[in-house]
């Protein structure tokens, strides 16, 4: 399983960026790893080890304790689609912005597709790079991809997440990674 260190500092720049506000605020055009936005996804790419991935927040967010709404605080709520050297396909992930409960997963739908995200804390990952494939091509073809998980504190949330320019931001970051 992938951890945060396969995110390096550049990553927590992106982060950063996508929750102020990416495609439309200053710091992102002043970035130097922020090379393309498609739509509502942006590419980055990392040098030194060379990383590529597209990032995109969500549309829309849900929080629900006992069937009913609530305000809770959550950081950044961001999904990834990770290249590598030597890798075709990415590593897809997900940080929810809280500390998942433990022993749960992610639960991911894409139109009639659905799959199950691992935890580790903050973050979300596919089992395998077959899962990753899977969940590579239903994102290729889908519309909108929802998130659904559950809080270390017992708070339900669901993410939706555009999948509008997702294929095209791969597609960018998959060349800019296949040296």
């Amino acid at each position: 399983m992938a951890t945060l260190s396969h995110f390096g500092a550049t990553a927590a720049l992106a982060i950063a960026l996508v929750g102020t506000g990416l495609a439309s605020g200053a710091a992102a055009q002043e970035s130097t790893n922020r090379v393309a936005a498609e739509t509502d996804w942006s590419v980055f790419v990392e040098e030194s080890p060379k990383e590529c991935w597209v990032v995109s927040a969500p549309r829309e967010t849900v929080n629900t304790r006992g069937g009913q709404p609530v305000q809770v605080r959550r950081g950044d709520i961001l999904m990834f689609a990770t290249y590598r050297p030597g890798r075709t396909t990415p590593e897809i992930s997900f940080t929810g912005g809280y500390p998942f409960a433990a022993d749960s997963t992610v639960g991911m739908q894409i139109g009639s597709n659905e799959f199950q995200l691992f935890v580790d804390g903050d973050w979300a990952w596919a089992g395998s790079p077959d899962d990753d494939q899977r969940i590579f091509a239903a994102m290729r073809a889908g519309a909108e991809a929802v998130l659904t998980a559950r809080s270390s504190r017992g708070t339900n949330t669901r993410d939706t997440f555009s999948l509008f320019g997702f294929t095209a931001a791969t597609e960018e970051a998959a060349r800019r990674c296949a040296d």
